[in-house]
């Protein structure tokens, strides 16, 4: 009992760190986008066929978005 648990929780937090490295590695490829340097162009193309998830939930979020102040505001009770 008290293993299984265990393991389902070492399981549940190896998702949330492969979740957290996906992000790391997206954020290092399209980092230009929030101001870092971003790496020679050759390695990020050749890279890209592995970010097709990531450009997903970009274009995703892009599509969706609206004014992120106005709904930060919103969402705290700021008038």
């Amino acid at each position: 009992m008290i293993d299984t648990s265990n393991r389902e929780r070492a399981a549940a937090l190896t998702v949330v760190e492969l979740e957290e490295l996906e992000n790391i590695f997206a954020l290092l490829i399209l980092g230009s986008f929030v101001g870092f340097p971003s790496p020679p162009s050759f390695l990020a193309v050749e890279l890209l066929p592995f970010m097709e998830k990531e450009l997903t939930i970009l274009n995703e979020r892009a599509r969706n978005s609206g004014d992120m102040l106005a709904t930060l505001c919103g969402s705290l009770g700021i008038d």
